[in-house]
Formats: structure tokens, sequence, C-alpha cells
């Protein structure tokens, strides 16, 4: 049996983020980074610096002095996995120059 893993477009991936900003931002820069992510691995280079930052953006206004602040409450988004905590640190390590 195989198990076939829906791997969302970056529209969907940005329509779920414009509704996630309205209503839970931390979900929101969760979604940012699959985005950002997903659009680096198309090699869309400067449509994922885009969402690089505003992942970042989001991240600011969250504390991330302990592991329980910055840890991810989703294992991926739309099929995009994301590591298990998020701060900015991680984002700068894993986009590099984008970021």
């Amino acid at each position: 049996m195989t198990s076939t893993i829906h791997l969302a477009s970056p529209a969907e991936l940005e329509a779920a983020f414009q509704q996630e900003l309205a209503t839970d931002r931390w979900a929101a820069a969760e979604t940012s980074y699959a985005l950002a992510l997903r659009l680096r691995d198309a090699g869309e280079w400067d449509t994922s610096r885009e969402w690089v930052q505003q992942c970042l953006q989001l991240l600011e206004s969250f504390p991330s002095d302990t592991e329980e602040q910055t840890a991810t409450r989703r294992t991926s988004v739309g099929g995009v996995p994301l590591p298990n905590h998020l701060h900015e640190g991680v984002v700068r390590a894993r986009f590099g120059e984008l970021a």
C-alpha cells in the first residue's frame, strides 16, 4: 500500500496563509516557512526570499527563549515538512542568503 501526500501548490499555501494571518499568526508563520521552502525548491528564488522575510517578520512577534516557545504545532504544511522548532536562527540556517 502506498501513501501519496498531496504537495500543496504555492497558490494553495498562500490562500491558507492569508486565512491564518487573520486567525492564528503562529500557523501563518509555519505556512510562510513552508511556502518559502516550496518556492525555493522550485527555483523561484526572489519569491522564496519574500516569504522568508514574511516568516521572519512574523517570528519577531513571538518569544523564542525556550524550546517550548519555538516548537512547531504541525509536522508539515501542505505536504512540506516543518522543522521541530521555528525561530529566526532556524530560518536563517535553512535559507542562507535568501534570509
